[in-house]
Formats: structure tokens, sequence, C-alpha cells
């Protein structure tokens, strides 16, 4: 009899040790499926000259690393390009946010339509986000210019020059993704005790010395998920890039014609999908997520640093 209780009672004991695995060993094995399989195939196809047709495929060691350095100058360029792009989102996307997050959590009628209208654009597709904004930067806003005889809006095609170009897919994607990281920005600030706020408010304390004083540092951990997640969206972004802009216009660099527009994402499809090089874009994806892991750790690393000091 008192074998058998042990027994029950070690049956008990080390099902509450490990029955957590019973909920993370699906989830294990899915990711497991769906990520890391398919990353080590294609870390090793990057060694060789696969081309998805069914011939043999042969062992050419680190020759498809070297041609993304030496021979492919689009790729080169489509790191600075994603580089200046997601620079660009980190300084718009936040402050955008972060003004509708303050303005959404003062006391306002119809706080949470203004809430949900912020956040609404953050529910279309890329792919159909890009062609609305296409058709604005192509026709409306110069339609608008000639209404109003603005000659400097009537002209105004921003998609033709390269510099401006990504200008407009930082605005369109700003645009959808405002509202998800003012989500985010909001939460923080209605954590923030109200016992701060009134005893600053008694003090005299301005709006300005309240946002400086109380809100920035209660608001900094934020910051650091806000950031990160700006900066690695920004890296990934493919479906807005591909129906705005399609990679145009051409431009000039290392004495080749390339793709003005075409992030990196853009750039290993294009060259899967478009000149037939299968081998060569799996080692241009295994490039980038080298770039994206140390550009992650790095931006995380910092934004740790800078709320220490907050």
């Amino acid at each position: 009899m008192d074998s058998k209780l042990d027994f029950k009672l070690k049956l008990k004991s080390y099902w509450r040790k490990n029955s957590i695995w019973v909920f993370v060993l699906p989830a294990l094995i899915a990711f497991t499926l769906v990520i890391v399989v398919p990353f080590v195939i294609g870390f090793y196809y990057s060694f060789t000259d696969w081309d998805a047709t069914g011939r043999e495929i042969t062992w050419i060691g680190f020759t498809n690393y070297i041609e993304v350095f030496s021979l492919n100058p689009a790729f080169i360029y489509s790191i600075i390009i994603t580089i200046v792009f997601s620079f660009i989102n980190i300084i718009l996307i936040n402050t955008v946010s972060f003004s509708l997050a303050l303005l959404v959590t003062r006391k306002l009628k119809f706080q949470n339509v203004y809430r949900l209208g912020f956040f609404l654009p953050n529910l279309i597709g890329g792919l159909i986000l890009g062609y609305i904004w296409q058709f604005i930067f192509n026709n409306a806003l110069p339609s608008i210019g000639q209404a109003i005889g603005s000659s400097g809006l009537g002209d105004l095609l921003m998609l033709s020059d390269r510099n401006t170009a990504v200008l407009a897919i930082s605005i369109a994607w700003a645009w959808q993704y405002a509202g998800y990281i003012m989500m985010i920005y909001v939460t923080a600030i209605q954590n923030i005790p109200k016992d701060l706020i009134e005893a600053a408010q008694i003090d005299g304390a301005s709006s300005f010395q309240r946002l400086r004083n109380i809100t920035l540092p209660m608001v900094a951990p934020a910051f650091t998920v806000t950031l990160f997640l700006t900066l690695i969206n920004s890296f990934k972004q493919f479906d807005v890039n591909y129906s705005l802009t399609q990679g145009g216009p051409v431009t000039r660099f290392m004495g080749s014609s390339i793709w003005g527009t075409k992030l990196i994402p853009m750039q290993i499809y294009d060259t899967y999908a478009e000149a037939l090089r299968p081998a060569l874009a799996q080692s241009m994806a295994i490039i980038f997520f080298i770039l994206l892991t140390i550009v992650s750790i790095a931006q995380v690393r910092y934004s740790k640093s800078k709320e220490v000091e907050i």
C-alpha cells in the first residue's frame, strides 16, 4: 500500500515539474520545423550552386558570399539605403507615435474614437497600402497642387526621384505603423502614477517640465521596446516597398545602373525570383540575418544604457 502511495506521489511530483513541456513542446516543434530547419537548409544552400532546377548541387564554398560583396553593387547599395530608411523611420514613427499618445491620453471627448482612428491604418495590408499611397503621390497631390495653383505641389512627383522615393516609403509606412507604436506609448503613459503628476502640478511645474522630468523617464522602458520594433520592422520592410515603388527609380552606384529604392528584403526576393539565383539569394539572406542580429543587440544595449541614465 505504501509503495503504491509513494509511486503516486512520485508520479504527481514528476508531472508538476515537467507538465510545462506538454504546453511548450508543440510550439517548440513548430518553431523548429518552420524556422530552425529552413534556416539550416538555407545556410547549406548558400555554399552551393543550387539553382532550384533539380540538377546536381555542387559545393562551391564562399563563392556566393564573395560575389555578394565584390560583384554585386546592388546588394551593397540596398544595405546602405535600408540603413537610411530605418534611421528615418525611427525618428519619424516614434515622434509621431509619442505625440499621438500624448494627445489621446489627455481628457478629450471621443478619446477612444481618436485611438481607433489612429490605429486603423495598421489593419490595412502593406500591399494595399502601397497602392493607395502610390495613387496619392502620383495623382492626388499633383492634382491638388494644380487646383490650388501651387507649382511646387503640382510638379511634385516623389516617386520619380530616388531620395524623395525613399522618404515616400517612410511616410506611407509611418502612416500604417504609427498607430501600433502609439498604443505601446499610451499604455506606458497610463501606467505613470497619477500622484506624481498631481504633485508636480501642485508645485507649479509646467506641462513641458512634467513631460521632461516625469513622463519621459517613466516611459523610458517603452522607448526601448518601440525603438527595437521600429528598427527591426524597418529592416524587414518588403510589402510597402514592393507595391509603392517596385524598387524604382533607377540610379547609379559603383559604376552600375541599379534600382534606387530596393531595400534588402526586396533585393533578396528579386535575386531569387527574377535573377533566378536562389543560392546567391540565400547567401544574401544569411548576411542579412547576421546584420540584423548585430544591429538589434547594439540597439537594445544602447537603449538600456540610456534607461539607466534617465
